[in-house]
């Protein structure tokens, strides 16, 4: 049986890259990256010449099962997003699944990892942070997902395109209000840069400012105290919805039922909650 090695890559600076990542990726015997263009200039780089497979979000699901009989009769295959490190908002975490169920080895090589990178230069606290990625695209998705991250109390991590940020931005400002947020752009790159204002200023400052390059948003986390308003707001919503329900006709047990699933609150909470008034 082979293993499959998780290769961290360069975000931007190729002097990112480690020695141990080199090695490994000279030493395995096919590389599986996210797109095999991207990664053939980072090995004719390194000038390293291996097979190659494409693993990629459309076509994960049929290849994944490929690359893991490979490694079944004793191939060694080194996965490659297009930078920074695999399986972190990417369809590597399906073959880490996949390879964790056929009891294949799966060793990480550590290297670049751009939200790390954001954090630390963020100015906000770093004890307790929670990684985001995207945002849903969908309304409601997104919808519900910025809900439950007005109560984050830690640090929030939130990767963007330069051509959504602002509507990213004015969506975090109306679900979070007035929080810090540090924006790092191109990391590592050239025109490196790491902004930190307020989440208005930030709106502010890109309606007359052109968003250029990936950005990692570093953004505030709710005071405790701010997270406990936000769910009673949340659970009062939740009781005028039961009586909006069964004042059409619903059953309590029903309306309990569906207010809880519309409003995001627990079922036995909203229930107790409303025995209690």
């Amino acid at each position: 049986m082979g293993t499959l090695y998780l290769v961290a890559t360069p975000i931007g600076n190729l002097e990112d890259l480690t020695y141990r990542a080199v090695r490994i990726l000279k030493e395995c015997d096919f590389i599986a990256a996210e797109d095999t263009r991207v990664s053939a200039k980072l090995l004719r780089h390194l000038e390293i010449s291996k097979p190659m497979v494409s693993y990629y979000e459309h076509n994960r699901k049929q290849r994944g099962g490929e690359i893991v009989q490979r490694i079944l009769s004793g191939e060694s295959c080194a996965l490659m997003t297009d930078a920074g490190t695999p399986a972190v908002s990417d369809p590597g975490e399906d073959l880490v699944a996949l390879c964790a169920e056929h009891g294949i080895p799966v060793v990480p090589i550590p290297g670049a990892c751009a939200a790390v990178c954001a954090l630390a230069q963020s100015g906000l606290p770093s004890a307790y942070w929670c990684f985001e990625g995207f945002l849903p695209v969908q309304k409601k998705p997104r919808k519900q997902r910025l809900e439950l991250l007005s109560r984050e109390t830690r640090t929030m991590i939130v990767y963007e395109a330069p051509h959504k940020l602002r509507g990213t931005l004015a969506d975090l400002h109306a679900a979070l209000g007035d929080r810090r947020i540090a924006m790092a752009r191109e990391i590592t790159k050239l025109h490196e840069e790491c902004l930190r204002m307020t989440l208005p200023e930030a709106v502010a400052y890109y309606e007359e400012n052109d968003p250029r390059g990936e950005y990692v948003l570093v953004i505030e986390g709710a005071s405790a105290e701010a997270a406990e308003d936000s769910e009673e707001v949340k659970m009062q919503r939740a009781r005028e919805r039961v009586a909006e329900l069964t004042a059409g006709g619903m059953t309590p047990r029903d309306a309990v039922r569906q207010a809880a699933k519309d409003c995001g609150v627990r079922k036995n909470v909203l229930y107790q909650s409303i025995l209690e008034e």
